[in-house]
């Protein structure tokens, strides 16, 4: 192994990687057993869908202000503070929803571990982006979210040998979720503290002003384009995906579609697409480039999904491939956030921009919910996905067009 890629495999991009990777384990695992685990608490027909989505909410409102709160303690405490504590209340969080007995006791456990959630990857994409050379940043940071993400892989066949044909076993995928979690914590031992903070800490430069993002024109524009750019993935991911039964239903799919096989193949392709956009932008010399070519691929892939009148549940599969691949610039969108900010306020805004982009579900959902309303039953899911994903995009387009250029941005500097 030569020294370069020495640098990529470093003990931080490792632990990084495992760090995500259990991070999106527990994240992706209630939309994978959601059925199984809502049927168990008793509830029926379309209840399962409709409170289903109500958790999913709750758990993203959690990631939601996790998201502040870690971000803001990463710069005024340090980035590996965050790493450890966020990862020892997600699981808490997952042990937790494994003794849960009626829904509300499971919203509130997917808010805590919601919570915990919110300071794994922004932590992260930050130390690694501040300990990594320039020229390599974007594959370090690529890495780190390509293997994480394969985690999504991992809970889906942990339902498949754990969750029996009657639901049952749904608890013990929560109980490994946790345990996962504190096994990480011996790996975090070995990681050091990013130069870049260490360097700033005893000056008197202010740290952590989430409020700062607002009071400036130029920085709340860097800030909420940031955010923007990344509402295609959880309309994808969140509704077409998760409910990937509901609309094969309604476009008279020949077959049952499993949605928690749906997420498992979109996360497949995530994984890939996240590591190779890092060699994308390395190859092109843009962010901002690469980003639009994983943009349209996403594009075409939900025209796509949209055109499954009387295919099979395999053609739905394999479009859950392509909308997965096209959105695997997780980690791209996220480095580019962070090359934006100075090293002040830098993981306050790596923390806070995923858990806003992922916090979107929840006015996504409720947008896809109002349009719902104003078709009949057996076209309400197929007409008022069309009609949010138009929205989506455009608002993601337009973001997109705003965003400044960073490859290759020196980030040994401060927020003023």
């Amino acid at each position: 192994m030569n020294k370069r890629t020495a640098i990529l495999f470093s003990l931080p991009v490792i632990v990084g990687a495992l760090g995500y990777f259990v991070d999106v384990y527990d994240l992706l695992l209630f939309s994978i057993i959601r059925v199984p685990s809502l049927k168990s608490l008793g509830l029926t027909g379309d209840d399962v869908a409709r409170q289903g989505l109500l958790i999913l909410n709750i758990q993203m409102i959690g990631l939601l202000i996790g998201g502040i709160i870690w971000g803001v303690l990463g710069d005024k405490k340090g980035r590996l503070r965050v790493l450890f504590a966020s990862i020892i209340l997600y699981s808490l969080g997952s042990i937790a929803n494994g003794f849960v007995h009626t829904f509300a006791q499971y919203a509130l456990a997917r808010f805590v571990t919601g919570l915990g959630l919110a300071g794994e990857l922004g932590a992260g994409i930050t130390l690694v982006s501040e300990l990594m050379p320039r020229e390599k940043r974007g594959i370090a940071t690529s890495l780190v979210a390509g293997i994480g993400l394969s985690g999504a892989v991992f809970a889906y066949f942990i339902r498949v040998w754990f969750v029996g044909a009657d639901g049952e076993g749904w608890r013990m995928c929560y109980f490994i979720g946790g345990g996962l979690g504190f096994l990480l914590l011996f790996l975090r031992v070995g990681v050091l503290e990013s130069g870049l903070y260490k360097n700033m800490e005893g000056s008197d430069v202010k740290k952590g002003a989430f409020l700062s993002l607002f009071t400036n024109g130029r920085r709340f524009r860097k800030y909420i384009t940031a955010i923007l750019i990344a509402l295609p993935n959880w309309f994808v991911i969140g509704i077409l995906i998760s409910f990937s039964d509901k609309f094969s239903s309604q476009m008279g799919v020949k077959g049952s579609v499993d949605p928690g096989k749906a997420v498992m193949v979109a996360y497949v392709a995530i994984a890939v697409g996240d590591v190779l956009i890092g060699f994308v932008s390395q190859w092109m010399k843009s962010r901002k480039n690469s980003l639009w070519l994983f943009h349209v691929i996403t594009m075409a892939g939900v025209i796509w999904f949209f055109n499954l009148q009387g295919a099979l549940p395999a053609t739905v599969y394999w479009v859950c491939l392509v909308l997965g691949f096209g959105t695997g610039f997780w980690a791209m969108f996220v480095t580019m956030a962070a090359e934006q900010f100075g090293t002040n306020i830098r993981a306050t805004v790596a923390t806070t921009v995923p858990n806003m982009a992922r916090g979107s579900l929840v006015l996504v959902t409720a947008l896809f919910n109002g349009f719902r309303g104003h078709f009949a039953a057996g076209k309400d899911y197929y007409m008022s996905g069309w009609i949010t994903g138009i929205i989506v995009f455009a608002i993601a387009s337009v973001a997109l067009v705003m965003t400044e250029e960073t490859f290759g941005k020196d980030l040994d500097y401060i927020e003023r």
